[in-house]
């Protein structure tokens, strides 16, 4: 297939790109570069372009014939959603109605979204499952459910086929080292913990250290970056047998607390890990796990990656020795 990747540069982007080409799939990148990079496209064509521009996107569509689109663009820091609303609903529920109207002019009629676990707010259950009620509590959060919404109309009224894949936390990087996890500024903890062990960055901190947790700190589900782009094929396949639109959880079903994820990553770096405590960040549930029972019965998926040792090796070449 020949599949349009927006925001194909980006960190779990550029691992879908390398997905597609080694399932001998046709990428065709779009990318603003204004977080992704050039050099993670690798040898995909590049189109460097924005979702909040109709008429190129309109030219993109005339000019090549896709089969589907894989959806990653977004802006994603959660603070920075609270702090800027409009520019988060503006950029991620406009472009994407950019994007919709642009595949529903050229007869593109599949879409694989990439979704968020902020959908759902403060969790109601030990293991989060696609039946839990989705109650945001940031704009980024409600600007993804949003567009979940979106789809699940886009299919009744023109019959639109869609996947929303729910990541938890994404992590880890491609085992060869060659493209990984590269933000500015950097918000998600492993690779902060793994700056730290290199001397890098401002500090790690770890907020909050009096929740009911088993030493107190918060507890995530990390999921490998390749485990998703896996999924993202899955889906593509899922939509030749299946209309409608549909939602999955992706997460490992296990999920760590902050201090296990610094001992884990002590191990694997062998280098002590300095942190100091702060108070908790307002808006930080105690537990986030998946449940992803849905998409491994629907998709087949499994991860590859569930210990946290090894999804932590796998950065930890990648921040030794980054490329971009």
């Amino acid at each position: 297939m020949k599949v349009l990747v927006c925001g194909g540069a980006g960190y779990i982007g550029s691992h879908m790109v390398r997905h597609l080409l080694a399932s001998g799939h046709q990428p065709v990148v779009l990318d603003n570069l204004s977080t992704g990079h050039r050099e993670a496209v690798g040898d995909a064509p590049l189109v460097q372009g924005d979702l909040m521009d109709r008429a190129a996107l309109a030219g993109l569509f005339a000019g090549t014939r896709f089969d589907a689109v894989i959806h990653f663009c977004a802006r994603s820091l959660v603070g920075e959603s609270v702090e800027q609303p409009y520019a988060y609903y503006d950029n991620n529920v406009g472009g994407t109605l950019n994007l919709l109207q642009a595949m529903r002019e050229a007869g593109v009629a599949r879409l694989v979204f990439s979704s968020t676990a902020a959908v759902f707010g403060q969790p109601q259950a030990p293991l989060i499952d696609e039946q839990h009620a989705t109650a945001p509590i940031n704009p980024y959060g409600a600007s993804k459910l949003m567009v979940e919404r979106i789809l699940a109309d886009a299919h009744r009224a023109y019959g639109l086929r869609s996947v929303a894949l729910r990541y938890f936390n994404a992590a880890g990087a491609d085992p060869s080292g060659d493209i990984g996890e590269s933000h500015q500024p950097e918000t998600h903890l492993i690779p902060n913990v793994l700056r730290s062990a290199l001397g890098q960055g401002a500090g790690l901190k770890v907020f909050g250290d009096d929740y009911a947790t088993a030493d107190g700190t918060c507890v995530r589900d990390y999921v490998h970056v390749n485990d998703l782009a896996a999924a993202h094929l899955q889906a593509l396949g899922f939509m030749d047998a299946h209309e409608g639109a549909h939602v999955f959880n992706l997460g490992n079903g296990q999920g760590f607390t902050v201090l296990q994820v610094i001992e884990a990553a002590r191990r694997v770096t062998g280098v002590e890990i300095p942190f100091e405590r702060a108070p908790r960040r307002a808006g930080d549930p105690a537990v986030l796990v998946a449940s992803s029972a849905r998409a491994r019965e629907a998709l087949g998926w499994a991860p590859r990656y569930s210990d946290i040792g090894a999804i932590i090796e796998t950065a930890w070449r990648w921040h030794r020795a980054p490329r971009y």
